[in-house]
């Protein structure tokens, strides 16, 4: 391998003559664990396009002259566009501010832009009125806000619409509810998915509301938050432009020592995501539960056989789609303990447990975003009532009797429902048998649809 010299404040470093990358990146390949988890890709966008709106408004102040913004910004868009995403190879486990990656970027850009003549400096121009202390935050909250409205909150959306269709189509089916996981009282299929829509539609409502917490910057705070080495104006400025780039408002935030010693926003926003995953969780369970079977247990949902579900018992057909979206809810819930972790390490006036934070929040955003599609298509969209099995269970249900108490009494209904399964008999049969009322009589009362 060829290698070229490239200095920094300590002095010579060796890199790859093929790269693009400087000092600093070749340091902390050197310092830190390799074939690890690297930045996210989100979060390395994000960087680069605050150096493109930095470079336009440092421009705009006349601390950077015209041919110099062009360069800059002519090479982040060749960097947004995807051309050089082999030149950021940083492991998310190096320094808590993640410095060593916002000087990947600042190198990466001023290799590109120096392409014909040695010009731009990846920190006088690339970094100029910046520091890792506010760029980085400032990219969290930018790449979090971009993921959460392009690809969360869209499936999340298709998901509550395709719990909406199955609740439509099962308005008219009756069936015996379940509570402590025993016989309890019936109600419609519907009833009981509408609680499922209306988890996610409130979880939804909430991450609406919370995300927007991520709309303000750290950008322009600099290196502790009083905006050293960057005019008064910068974080303002560059809320602008971050906001013409991405479609969304974005504001600096008028009190820049919060934003780079807390990052309370983030928990907020994955707090809520944690919500989500419970309440998913909840959702899958349900349904693995009312599918169990087929023949020897529940068997009221009939789940798609998407692939064979044992390598030993033939024509086995497991709920896959449910251990997969239960493992990333777990998932989840253990980055949520890591985020809210790396919060309190806000020391100061810095916080230096950023990448760690980012990777989960990406992570979890990344997974349930993938497996919520899954889910849906897989699971939600072909699952079927089992009528035959929902009227069965129905008819043999012994909390029927509940709907006795008002006439005969709380204990006469209760030594009916004891008869009956002692004896094996139905509710009818044993009340036939005490004498408590006639066959009539506990025709008249004890119909499933008048208790729904």
């Amino acid at each position: 391998m060829k290698y070229r010299q490239e200095e920094d404040s300590l002095g010579i470093v060796n890199v790859p003559a093929n790269h693009f990358w400087g000092a600093q990146t070749e340091r902390s390949l050197e310092n830190f664990p390799q074939e690890v988890e690297k930045m996210p890709h989100s979060q390395i966008m994000a960087i680069a396009s605050i150096k493109r709106c930095a470079a336009i408004v440092n421009n705009k102040e006349k601390k950077l002259d015209d041919n110099k913004k062009d360069l800059i910004v002519k090479a982040c868009d060749r960097i947004l566009k995807g051309e050089f995403d082999n030149e950021f190879p940083l492991t998310v486990w190096q320094t808590g501010s993640g410095t060593q990656t916002n000087m990947n970027v600042n190198e990466v850009i001023s290799h590109i832009a120096n392409e014909n003549e040695k010009i731009i400096h990846p920190n006088d121009h690339v970094n100029m009125s910046q520091s890792s202390n506010d760029v980085f935050p400032t990219a969290m909250h930018l790449s979090t806000y971009k993921n959460l409205s392009e690809k969360l909150l869209k499936e999340l959306e298709k998901t509550i619409d395709a719990i909406k269709k199955l609740e439509d189509e099962n308005k008219n089916i009756i069936k015996t509810g379940r509570t402590h996981l025993q016989d309890a009282t019936p109600l419609k299929l519907s009833q009981e998915i509408s609680a499922w829509r209306t988890c996610l539609e409130r979880d939804l409502k909430v991450l609406k509301e919370v995300k927007e917490e991520l709309t303000y910057l750290a950008i322009g705070g600099t290196a502790v938050g009083t905006g050293i080495n960057a005019k008064k104006e910068f974080g303002n400025e560059m809320a602008k432009e971050l906001s013409d780039f991405y479609g969304f408002e974005f504001k600096s935030d008028e009190n820049k020592f919060y934003q780079l010693s807390s990052k309370s926003a983030l928990v907020n926003v994955h707090g809520t995501i944690k919500a989500l995953a419970t309440d998913l969780y909840k959702i899958a369970n349900d349904i693995r539960f009312l599918s169990c079977g087929p023949r020897c247990g529940i068997s009221e949902l009939i789940i798609p056989a998407n692939e064979p579900g044992s390598s030993i018992m033939p024509g086995k057909v497991n709920p896959t789609q449910v251990e997969s979206i239960t493992m990333v809810c777990i998932k989840i819930m253990a980055n949520d303990f890591a985020i809210s972790m790396a919060n309190t390490q806000g020391q100061l006036q810095l916080n230096t447990y950023m990448p760690l934070i980012i990777h989960s929040m990406d992570n979890s955003i990344t997974l349930l975003s993938k497996s919520l599609k899954c889910f849906r298509e897989k699971l939600l969209e072909g699952l079927v009532a089992n009528e035959k099995n929902i009227a069965k269970n129905l008819e043999n249900s012994l909390m029927l009797v509940t709907s006795l108490s008002p006439h005969i009494g709380y204990d006469k209904a209760s030594k009916i429902a004891k008869y009956a399964y002692k004896n094996n008999l139905t509710l009818k049969q044993a009340c036939h048998e005490l004498k408590y009322l006639s066959d009539e009589e506990f025709d008249e009362i004890v119909k499933p649809e008048k208790m729904v």
